[in-house]
């Protein structure tokens, strides 16, 4: 279990406090992550990095020379937030452009996505290459829906070797591509881990059995088998591995060169990893493959998981140059790293401004008041229900969605009522909300919570009469948002399929003439009507997708904790509107 921590919520901001003073030499801290403490003397491309915390080494600690030129680093198994991931692109920019990399998860998708066209939209050149290594996530045929695991190490060096040699944009993100497309990895685990805080792990696996197929954010593994000796491990490794389905297009396994990678999850002493790694060295070289500069330890971690997995490169000419570059960071060297052309960098201004207030009429302030109380009862809900979103969130996912609503939810209420305080009205005090809600939660829901936060206020505005059907209009056009950002759809199992039923009952009650309140209350049963009837659907997107049938008969926590929201606040609103 994790031991050490002050309060669960604080813990990455804490951690990555930590890991930049004890690592100045290579990195320095920025609001979202990490970047470079040194810079190149000439233009460069840059290639920024990110994912959520709790998998040391990555991702903070591949930031350096010949790698990773900085990190977004978000809470624990959550993506960063799309600011998160800006401020750190924007302070790793070295005049040609950046490069964006992750892990092919759906909040990291659509942080990393928001991030990047705002920094296109002031002319920096960026792209995204994501990294989709988990064969065991979708089938061989749909790579692009995988999972990015411990495979990121490879698709990282490639493009940050790239970067190092000078390649322009185009160079760096066709090395990236190269290195995913020839990157595959497989694991295992024998424990869950334990988020800091919780008194159980996120899963567990039964006594002599092993889950094979696990994710790297405490998600649980999609098949069960007896636990093999070491080198039956490494065997069902190889196999899996070398599966003609599994090798990349245009690669032979005879005479190929290869780069075996095999990760310790977090519990597992580097001595066991090479009894295991002695029995794969041999299974590929009787297959006719080369060995080339192997790496055994820890890469890619999940807390205190007691797992393995095994990633394979299979090199060509340019991707063997690139792997066997130097590269000089806090957790990866290799080489001989020549810094004569780096300088220190110049201090970076990475402050936010001061919040413009628009003018706002007096009815749209005392609107902005109920915001306030409604978003003091989301606090109030979620505080009590955050241990329990997590535990549903675990049994087919990564178990976060409880601390990520927390502090989501906390940032936003402290956000809104500072904009209150200083005349906001309905409008900017919603946006203050959304903004702050997907900096601080990060994660799929994060950012969703922001798109329906923010698109209820455009719809109230700061200066136009506030009415219930206002209100229902904002929370109609929120629905379509959130459907035409996650690309979710009813029936998926995600957060749509409470929130969908809720606005069109509220639009349809408000049509009808009732009050918002208690149009409010019959949509708020609407929606808790429809979380609970996720538990009977397999889900359609997410994290839960890899493990089918284990999520059967577990309501969607995205849904679970909306119909929360939607009851809490049914129960402010007759006292604060008369809507």
């Amino acid at each position: 279990m994790t031991r050490l921590w002050n309060e669960p919520e604080n813990f990455a901001d804490e951690m990555t406090d930590g890991f930049a003073r004890a690592n100045a030499r290579w990195v320095r801290r920025v609001s979202g992550g990490v970047t470079r403490s040194t810079r190149a003397e000439e233009p460069t491309v840059s290639v920024v990095i990110g994912g959520g915390s709790g998998h040391y080494p990555a991702v903070g600690g591949l930031v350096g020379h010949g790698l990773a030129h900085g990190a977004a680093m978000g809470n624990l198994f959550a993506s960063p937030s799309a600011r998160q991931v800006e401020s750190v692109a924007r302070a790793s920019e070295q005049g040609k452009g950046v490069l964006l990399s992750y892990g092919n998860y759906a909040g990291d998708v659509l942080h990393f996505t928001e991030a990047q066209d705002k920094l296109r939209a002031d002319g920096i050149d960026c792209r995204t290459v994501t990294v989709t290594d988990d064969i065991f996530s979708a089938p061989a045929g749909e790579q692009e829906k995988r999972r990015g695991i411990a495979g990121d190490l490879t698709v990282f060096k490639a493009a940050g070797a790239a970067a190092a040699a000078g390649y322009d944009m185009d160079g760096v993100e066709r090395a990236a591509i190269l290195a995913n497309d020839r990157t595959r990895t497989m694991g295992v685990a024998f424990t869950g881990c334990t988020l800091p805080g919780a008194a159980e792990p996120l899963f567990t696996v039964p006594e002599g059995r092993m889950a094979i197929g696990l994710g790297i954010h405490g998600e649980p593994g999609i098949d069960e088998v007896d636990i093999p000796s070491a080198d039956g491990l490494a065997e069902l490794f190889i196999e899996r591995l070398l599966d003609s389905a599994e090798i990349p297009d245009g690669v032979s396994v005879e005479g190929a060169r290869v780069v075996p990678i095999l990760n310790g999850l977090g519990s597992v002493k580097n001595e066991e990893l090479y009894v295991v790694f002695d029995r794969i060295a041999t299974l590929l070289e009787d297959a006719g493959a080369v060995i080339v500069d192997p790496h055994v330890g820890e890469f890619c971690t999940s807390f205190d998981m007691a797992g393995v997995s095994l990633t394979l490169l299979w090199l060509d000419d340019e991707l063997e140059t690139l792997w066997r570059a130097p590269a000089d960071t806090p957790a990866f060297r290799t080489g001989s790293v020549d810094t004569s052309a780096q300088v220190e960098r110049d201090a970076i201004d990475d402050s936010v401004a001061e919040e413009v207030i628009p003018d706002a009429s007096d009815e749209s302030r005392r609107a902005a008041a109920v915001v306030v109380t409604a978003l003091e009862a989301i606090v109030s809900v979620i505080d009590v229900n955050a241990e329990e979103l997590g535990r549903i969130d675990a049994i087919a996912g990564d178990g976060d969605h409880g601390i990520g609503m927390k502090r989501g939810s906390h940032a936003a209420l402290t956000a809104a009522r500072s904009s209150h305080s200083n005349g906001a009205g309905a409008q900017s005090v919603l946006a203050s909300a959304a903004d702050e809600w997907s900096n601080r939660a990060g994660g799929t829901s994060g950012a969703i919570w922001a798109v329906i936060l923010r698109t209820v206020g455009e719809r109230l505005g700061n200066t136009a009469p506030v009415t219930a059907a206002a209100v229902a209009d904002g929370l109609d056009g929120a629905s379509t948002a959130v459907m035409d950002f996650g690309k979710a759809k009813v029936g998926d199992k995600t957060m749509v399929d409470a929130l969908v039923p809720f606005a069109e009952t509220l639009r349809q009650r408000v049509g009808s003439g009732d009050t918002l309140a208690v149009a409010w209350s019959a949509a708020s049963t609407a929606a808790q009507d429809a979380a609970d009837g996720t538990a009977d659907m397999m889900p359609g997107m997410g994290r839960a997708r890899s493990h089918g049938d284990k999520a059967l008969g577990v309501a969607d926590p995205g849904a679970v904790s909306l119909a929360m929201i939607a009851a809490a606040i049914k129960d402010v609103l007759p006292a604060t509107s008369g809507l």
